[in-house]
């Protein structure tokens, strides 16, 4: 069985069998899992689409003098402003 350890070191040396979540899919087709298992090391997700709880705070530090943003966009995309930081996330794509 694998180690995390064993599976640093491959990564480490350029040693890993790193694929994608679609070219597992083949290779457990074409070995079935086991092997499959046995041949990789690492499989990559990801995705495009809009998550739950994705999101980030931007904080603007204080302005001289004090002001409150009530709407705020960044790249057209409208965020949750108050005193501060701003919240940029998914909800509001």
């Amino acid at each position: 069985m694998k180690t995390i350890s064993l599976i640093n070191t491959k990564i480490k040396k350029g040693e890993a069998v790193v694929v994608t979540a679609e070219e597992m899919t083949e290779i457990v087709k074409s070995l079935g899992p086991e092997k499959a298992a046995q041949e990789v090391n690492v499989v990559t997700t990801g995705t495009f689409g809009a998550m739950c709880s994705s999101g980030v705070w931007v904080n603007f530090g204080h302005s001289d003098p004090p002001i409150k943003m009530s709407k705020v966009w960044l790249n057209d995309v409208e965020g949750y402003a108050g005193v501060n930081p701003l919240l940029i996330g998914e909800l509001k794509l």
